[in-house]
């Protein structure tokens, strides 16, 4: 497949690393900054293009800008795209519609990773393996689109543009919830003079639970049991060591109650 990239940053870099190792053909870098695009071109073995150019004859564009840009960049380049067969973007928020200045020339979609890209790099290797989102009414671009995910190692799965938010917002509780309960247990931990890294096989043996056995059944711990004592002892100490999370503590706590179905028991332990 011919591939060609508007918007050189890590996720659009990270896509265009994994496809290129899987052997499809990149066409060229498009970006309204130069050196941008000539350093995502050097790095993919493409050409850097004028932003106000032609584009070369490719089977997909992929618009690689964040969510406000879309639309606007799509405009730019319609005039441009006489010789792209398709185009997408890759949000997992915003419908396809942003892309309609490209769909009187080309067919559209859009395709997510659901993965976190934070550079080039880590992110090509992390896309083996990863799961895809894609969004396309025009049934001949989603079959390339599935071949495409899995012609670099990944799941595609098809996401319809009314169900992108919810998808979008569990992605979010996913990938960033936890990390603000693990910003709370690290500095929990280094107030107990422990240090964090002591949690590492902890968190890890529950993340492999929650897939295994499902978020309910692998909760664990107090609250699950209903162990009043244990949880008004813990809040105590929280609010003596580190008060200003004990509102946070809380809140997480009550969320876990809700979970485990054992709210009733905690009356004002947990409010």
């Amino acid at each position: 497949m011919k591939l060609l990239l508007a918007g050189p940053g890590r996720a659009g870099r990270s896509l265009f690393l994994r496809a290129a190792a899987a052997g499809h053909e990149i066409t060229g870098v498009a970006g309204r900054d130069p050196a941008g695009a000539a350093e995502a071109a050097l790095a993919l073995g493409t050409t850097a293009l004028e932003w106000d150019a032609p584009l070369p004859p490719s089977d997909l564009l992929v618009i690689a800008v964040r969510d406000d840009a879309i639309g606007e960049v799509a405009a730019h380049l319609a005039p441009l795209a006489g010789e792209i067969e398709a185009a997408v973007h890759l949000s997992g928020l915003t419908p396809v519609a942003v892309l309609a200045p490209l769909g009187g020339v080309c067919a559209i979609g859009s395709l997510h990773p659901l993965q976190t890209l934070p550079d080039p790099a880590v992110g090509a290797a992390r896309l083996e393996g990863a799961w895809m989102a894609i969004t396309s009414d025009d049934n001949l671009l989603s079959d390339a689109l599935f071949g495409l995910a899995r012609s670099m190692g990944a799941h595609p799965f098809e996401l319809p543009d009314a169900a992108k938010a919810l998808y979008h917002a569990a992605a979010a509780a996913a990938a960033n919830y936890p990390l603000a309960a693990l910003a709370m247990s690290r500095r929990l931990f280094e107030a107990a003079g422990v240090p964090f890294e002591a949690a590492a096989p902890l968190v890890r043996a529950v993340v492999d639970n929650a897939f295994a056995l499902g978020p309910e059944a692998a909760l664990t711990g107090p609250i699950v049991r209903g162990d009043v004592g244990t949880v008004a002892a813990q809040r105590a100490a929280v609010e003596a060591a580190v008060p200003e999370l004990a509102e946070d503590f809380l809140a997480f706590g009550r969320a876990v109650a809700r979970v485990a179905g054992t709210t009733d028991r905690f009356g004002e332990v947990l409010r």
